[in-house]
């Protein structure tokens, strides 16, 4: 896990890899919008493959031909059914073969380490989220996690309190459970 300046001086994602600068985009179009806003859902298409065969669909969403040939296109989904579990909602997702990968995009409660000892036993889940949203070091944070059918996976997680585009921390293993059940959405 590491924090960079995902920006270059144009505003644009700098990272190594096609995944990883598909992650930072979204984490930046997410930014655009604000806080508090519900999960959201992205398909991830090859695009110079997307160029070729939907051109109408390339041109509608900017993608200029000279685009780096290894990238990766955030197309965003419908809203997520509104009072559905998200692992509910994912269990329900099969992808046609022209996806290379998904992502989403979710804001959650989290608490540091250290506080993870203090939580009181046997709660159940309602119980658990009103003791942590009442917890004094509770941290809001916006994760995005994005999975490849390779197996590939990246994800960036932005603090609320450091909402900056040089704050968020980038890494393949953020956020494991979010990108299992992205990666399950491809075994249909």
């Amino acid at each position: 896990m590491f924090a960079m300046s995902n920006v270059s001086a144009s505003g644009t994602p700098m990272a190594a890899s096609p995944l990883t600068r598909a992650v930072l985009e979204i984490d930046d179009y997410a930014s655009g919008l604000g806080w508090d806003q519900p999960a959201r859902l992205f398909a991830l298409v090859d695009t110079a493959q997307l160029r070729t065969q939907e051109p109408g669909l390339a041109a509608q969403l900017g993608l200029e031909a000279g685009e780096a040939a290894a990238s990766l296109t955030p197309i965003e989904q419908e809203e997520l059914p509104k009072g559905t579990a998200l692992d509910e909602f994912l269990g329900t997702i099969a992808w046609p073969d022209a996806v290379a990968g998904c992502a989403m995009t979710v804001e959650r409660l989290m608490l540091p380490p250290s506080a993870e000892a203090s939580v009181p036993e046997g709660m159940n889940d309602a119980q658990l989220a009103k003791w942590v949203a009442k917890h004094p070091d509770r941290q809001e944070v916006r994760m995005t996690v994005a999975v490849l059918r390779n197996g590939a996976r990246e994800s960036a997680v932005r603090l609320r309190e450091k909402d900056s585009p040089t704050e968020v921390l980038t890494g393949a293993d953020l956020v494991p459970g979010l990108a299992e059940a992205l990666a399950l959405t491809f075994e249909a």
